[in-house]
């Protein structure tokens, strides 16, 4: 592991400062990338100078960013949310949430606040016939609300317990089987691994799904982590590197949004964020060594997404939850690069649930979608009336904007070139199996 990072040891002197004072085949499962990383490391969309002339040079619009969607989809982006008004702005950094298993109800909130989309939780969910109305209606409420590409409709379907289409979708083992699966054999672990993802995906496609709020990337602690757990893929930092890396690929090659999360990691936690805010005391080399190198593998092969946590993590934000915390978005961007979507966990769990306007704090903070506020009405308003009073600046949300309508639209481009074999269930349930056999 290297050693800390010069943002890191910046962030470590200021709290000491502050404390003194692929196609799927039809004879083959493998999983081709979807996209590969541009090989510069400048950021996407950006230009450079010649060397001699000293002129600047456009980079190709074709040329893939490191996250998934290319340049000129980004920049098509950043064109078209410059258009957009405050509400639609403001809804186009939501992911709502609603009660019930009502189709229209979803429907009508995505098209009357132009939100994102929305997450669906087993709450939501009657049956089949049910789940495939609902997402269709959600996607039908994008486009009439003016939208050619599609909606973030997202779903926890890890595996395991965190499973939110039990009876709908095929059950597969918790993530820890995929560290188990590597340990036992590298090759043949990761190999089930990326199957797995790549079947669950093609799955929840078929059931109309563009958004996947997996894999966790946590690297659990074991018996004092109450929150992680067996959804963690290993102890060990590198097998769960190596297991993200792999289920990444999957994601990525079946045309679905996956979302690496909680960073900057939640498997240290001895408290559970859906009732307080955890209290992290890691120091910072320990975050580096034990947290983020699954993180680090995820934005290595291209991981479209990341959620952040909600954790009082001391050593570089203390006091104010990772999701809201400035310090922690540059951690993710400026020192692991990452260039793509931030998503905030949940804003309806405990550990912020006592903060005032939690969603405004995340989007000033660096978040770009806002996940599951309480009461969406009021936040789309809020936000709303922020970016016409100058509150937050409407930069930043056209920033944000921007990036996840690029998303939806590398999805949609990379959907259409991997349709859903007529035979998903049955490839779902043998690579399930797989994974347990490769596990035990």
């Amino acid at each position: 592991m290297l050693p800390i990072r010069p943002r890191l040891a910046a962030i470590a002197t200021g709290v000491l400062l502050v404390s003194g004072c692929a196609v799927l085949s039809p004879t083959s499962d493998e999983a081709a990338p979807a996209t590969s990383a541009p090989s510069s490391s400048a950021p996407a969309g950006s230009t450079s100078s010649g060397a001699e002339s000293g002129a600047e040079e456009t980079e190709d619009p074709d040329a893939p960013t490191s996250w998934g969607p290319t340049v000129g989809e980004l920049d098509a982006a950043r064109e078209l949310v410059s258009t957009w008004t405050p509400e639609q702005l403001a809804g186009g950094v939501i992911v709502g949430r609603f009660h019930g298993t009502d189709p229209a109800e979803p429907a009508q909130m995505v098209r009357d606040l132009h939100l994102a989309g929305v997450s669906v939780t087993g709450a939501n969910v009657a049956d089949l016939d049910q789940v495939q109305a609902m997402t269709a209606g959600i996607a039908q409420a994008a486009a009439d609300d003016g939208r050619d590409f599609p909606p973030v409709i997202g779903v926890d379907q890890e595996g395991g317990y965190v499973s939110h289409l039990r009876g709908i979708a095929t059950e597969f083992p918790h993530f820890a089987s995929a560290g188990q699966a590597i340990s036992a054999d590298p090759e043949e672990g990761r190999r089930a691994t990326r199957v797995a993802a790549l079947t669950t995906a093609l799955e929840l496609r078929g059931l109309g799904f563009t958004w996947v709020f997996a894999p966790v990337a946590d690297v659990t602690i074991g018996a004092a982590d109450p929150t992680i757990g067996a959804r963690s893929p290993s102890t060990d930092p590198e097998v769960a590197a190596d297991a993200v890396a792999s289920a990444i690929k999957g994601y990525d090659a079946a045309g679905i949004v996956s979302t690496v999360k909680h960073f900057p990691g939640h498997g240290t936690a001895t408290s559970d964020s859906h009732d307080t805010l955890p209290v992290v005391d890691s120091p910072l080399g320990e975050i580096e060594a034990h947290d983020l190198p699954p993180f680090e593998a995820a934005i290595d092969e291209a991981a479209p997404a990341v959620m952040l946590s909600h954790l009082d993590l001391t050593a570089i934000a203390p006091g104010v939850p990772a999701s809201m915390a400035p310090e922690v978005y540059d951690l993710l961007r400026d020192d692991l690069g990452f260039e793509g979507v931030a998503i905030t966990d949940s804003l309806g769990m405990g550990a912020v649930g006592g903060r005032p306007t939690p969603a405004l704090q995340a989007l000033k903070a660096g978040a770009d979608l806002l996940l599951m506020p309480v009461e969406t009405a009021t936040t789309h308003q809020i936000v709303t009336d922020a970016i016409i009073a100058g509150d937050v600046s409407r930069e930043r949300v056209e920033e944000a904007a921007a990036r996840v309508v690029a998303l939806q639209v590398w999805q949609a481009r990379v959907a259409a070139q991997r349709p859903v074999p007529a035979d998903v269930v049955e490839r779902a349930r043998a690579a399930s199996a797989d994974l347990l056999s490769a596990a035990y």
